[in-house]
């Protein structure tokens, strides 16, 4: 059985187990700074990415870095001196970051506090909380999911739109990617702590609150979400990744979108 000693555990990376413990943490790290590395990029390009069969008055698909565009909406406004996805991937990026399974995740991969159980994480690193700054603004986290539920409505407006092909109903590769990415991230969401205890955080007694019965199964569903959390974050951040990188790359000509009908 794997232990540490006091001493041990002020040592980076000090243990005694033997199985490979490090994987997990390493992975981790690696998609975090792989999406880091390429969301950056993108969020710095002076144009955003569309989208439309040739000869279309109106796009198909829209990269999920520039929905909702306000490109189009406040043209003035999103042209101030700022990146076109400057408008949309902070907030993904704020929910995130403050989500309570991606402290977590990002705590123990980047972080290496502690990189898993039983592994030292040096001297001088203990718990401190989150009473104070930076940590302290994990707690906005709630704030958060209030604006990210609006980003979601207009992802799933663009979910439809992408099977749109100049006001004919049809599905490519692009629809498919736009898809996966909407849904994942709706279920990511969807399955957040904070939406749990919106619904039923506050409740001592489902049969005596209003609406008790229905709460109750609300809650119910988001607790089974809940247990996939996980999962729901780390697909919704590669789909949305790969879905922008689709999208750039057949608006460049450097892919083609595979129509199906």
């Amino acid at each position: 059985m794997a232990f540490t000693t006091p001493a041990m555990r002020h040592r980076l990376g000090e243990t005694t187990r033997r199985d490979g413990w490090w994987i997990n943490p390493a992975a981790m790290a690696l998609t975090f700074l792989v999406f880091v590395v390429y969301a950056a990029w993108a969020a710095i390009q002076s144009k955003y990415y569309t989208y439309g069969p040739p000869g279309a008055e109106h796009y198909t698909y829209i990269s999920p870095f520039y929905s909702p565009p306000f490109q189009e909406y406040f043209p003035k406004v999103a042209a101030f001196k700022f990146f076109p996805a400057f408008w949309v991937v902070w907030l993904p990026i704020a929910f995130r970051l403050t989500c309570y399974y991606g402290r977590k995740a990002y705590y123990r991969s980047i972080m290496l506090s502690p990189s898993a159980c039983s592994v030292g994480k040096g001297a001088g690193r203990g718990y401190n909380g989150e009473s104070a700054l930076p940590w302290i603004l994990n707690n906005l986290h709630r704030y958060f999911l209030y604006l990210i539920v609006v980003l979601v409505i207009f992802h799933w407006f663009h979910f439809f739109q992408a099977f749109n092909f100049d006001g004919r109903f049809g599905m490519g590769v692009g629809s498919l990617v736009i898809a996966a990415d909407t849904i994942l991230l709706s279920l990511y969401v969807a399955s957040c702590h904070s939406v749990r205890h919106l619904i039923g955080g506050s409740v001592d007694c489902f049969s005596c609150a209003r609406a008790g019965e229905a709460r109750l199964k609300a809650w119910e569903g988001v607790s089974w979400l809940n247990q996939y959390h996980n999962l729901f974050f780390w697909a919704s951040l590669i789909t949305v990744g790969f879905a922008d990188l689709y999208i750039r790359l057949c608006a460049m000509s450097i892919w083609t979108d595979v129509r199906f009908f």
